[in-house]
């Protein structure tokens, strides 16, 4: 993938929603992003998670991003709704967002995000949210450029007995 000199400029980059085209780019991406998390199945969880943004009635969707209208992918976001009782309205959840190491630096997360904004404002959802990995100190400069850190600690508990 040769994107030239890495410049921080969001408008180079085209941002929309994932093809069936795109599955074998956005594989690998996923895969970028598995392993980037330690899963221990990436094959089974990819294809899992590619039924569910190939679904018209799965809540899950996918924006991408590529160098050009007709280029791979070189990035990706996961994201679906989320009711907030609290406040009486709906947010975006960011589930996954991953790019590939030679878009970073390059305002490619620059461009999903600002995608992301814009459909949420055209379906009334506020705010975005995602989490991160504490140790993930790269993205969190990007985040912390981008977006509010909040003060909220998030906890797991197995459904499992």
């Amino acid at each position: 993938m040769a994107l030239g000199r890495p410049t921080r400029d969001p408008r180079q980059w085209h941002v929309d929603d994932l093809r069936p085209a795109d599955r074998e780019a956005w594989s690998r991406l996923h895969r970028g992003y598995l392993d980037f998390y330690g899963s221990t199945r990436p094959a089974e969880v990819s294809a899992v998670v590619w039924s569910w943004l190939l679904d018209p009635a799965h809540e899950l969707e996918g924006l991408v991003v590529r160098p050009g209208p007709d280029a791979d992918p070189v990035g990706l976001a996961h994201y679906r709704p989320f009711p907030r009782p609290l406040h009486g309205s709906t947010a975006c959840f960011l589930d996954d967002l991953f790019v590939a190491r030679p878009a970073r630096g390059t305002g490619a997360v620059d461009a999903l995000l600002a995608a992301l904004q814009e459909r949420c404002r055209e379906r009334g959802w506020s705010p975005i949210r995602w989490v991160t990995r504490a140790d993930n100190a790269t993205a969190q400069r990007t985040y912390d450029r981008l977006a509010v850190r909040t003060e909220l600690v998030t906890y797991d508990l197995d459904a499992a007995p």
